[in-house]
């Protein structure tokens, strides 16, 4: 059988346990993770992005197959304890991944290409994806089963989230070329396409209408679809105007993403000024 089927199959079993055999195929799967030989969600050839469910069962099936340990370091300084099957994950100088000492954090069943720059602290959970040449700021997550693409900057504070549940819900996506400021947020299955730039601030969610003044268009997440950021997109925080009549009496508003234009060439000296970084 190919790693899915034998993944699927471990699975659906009701009465999993470490044994010799589970951990084997637990173990041969986590590090097609680490190669990215396999991934939570692909681009196809048409654009879309589709959700890997068996990856996603196979994480999950991690959880089950292990059993609470002590990860503290040898001199006990801090203390830890997690599933067995999920260590830190280690890395060497050949792996080409700078990690500047202060504290970051790679959980094991991640992939992160050569050339990404991890700043302290940062962390990186399962399933997620990072490609090459991306930064990866202070204080900034990436969830698990995050797909982040290449030269991508996640500044200080940025939050991409993960989604592990439900197997099949396409995870955060950010293309190719994103810049995303300080203090953003990318939640619930949110695609920011390739060249988009996120001003500090700007948060992105499932429920979260997001506002063209460019095109003249409002996008939303649908039953079919999630949430989408348009390729090179520059998208501010904003509010909107409360319509009811109790909110115009109390004068409020709601927080509401805003494209305000599209990259130019001035856009493009200010992204540039990033590669000096890496």
């Amino acid at each position: 059988m190919s790693l899915r089927e034998e993944i699927e199959a471990l699975a659906a079993r009701d009465d999993l346990n470490l044994t010799t055999g589970a951990r084997e195929l637990f173990n041969e799967f986590k590090a097609a993770l680490n190669r990215g030989e396999v991934r939570a969600a692909e681009r196809a050839a048409d654009g879309k992005w589709h959700v890997n469910a068996w990856v996603k069962r196979g994480i999950l099936m991690g959880f089950r197959l292990g059993t609470l340990i002590d990860m503290s370091p040898a001199d006990r300084s801090l203390r830890f304890f997690d599933k067995v099957t999920y260590p830190i994950r280690e890395l060497t100088k050949e792996d080409n991944v700078r990690i500047v000492p202060g504290g970051s954090s790679i959980r094991d069943g991640a992939f992160v290409a050569p050339g990404v720059v991890c700043m302290p602290p940062m962390y990186v959970n399962v399933g997620a994806y990072v490609d090459e040449g991306t930064m990866i700021d202070s204080h900034a997550l990436v969830g698990s089963c995050a797909q982040v693409g290449k030269r991508v900057h996640l500044s200080a504070a940025a939050q991409v989230g993960g989604v592990l549940e439900p197997v099949g819900a396409v995870p955060v996506i950010i293309e190719d070329d994103v810049l995303v400021g300080g203090n953003c947020g990318v939640y619930e299955g949110t695609i920011v396409r390739a060249g988009a730039v996120l001003a500090p601030g700007t948060i992105l969610t499932g429920a979260t209408p997001l506002y063209d003044l460019v095109r003249e268009q409002i996008y939303r997440r649908t039953n079919e679809a999630s949430l989408e950021v348009p390729s090179g997109a520059i998208v501010v925080p904003g509010a909107r105007a409360v319509t009811s009549e109790r909110g115009k009496a109390w004068g409020l508003s709601l927080y509401a993403p805003v494209i305000v234009k599209y990259r130019d060439e001035k856009t493009e000296r200010a992204v540039q000024l990033e590669d000096y970084l890496r």
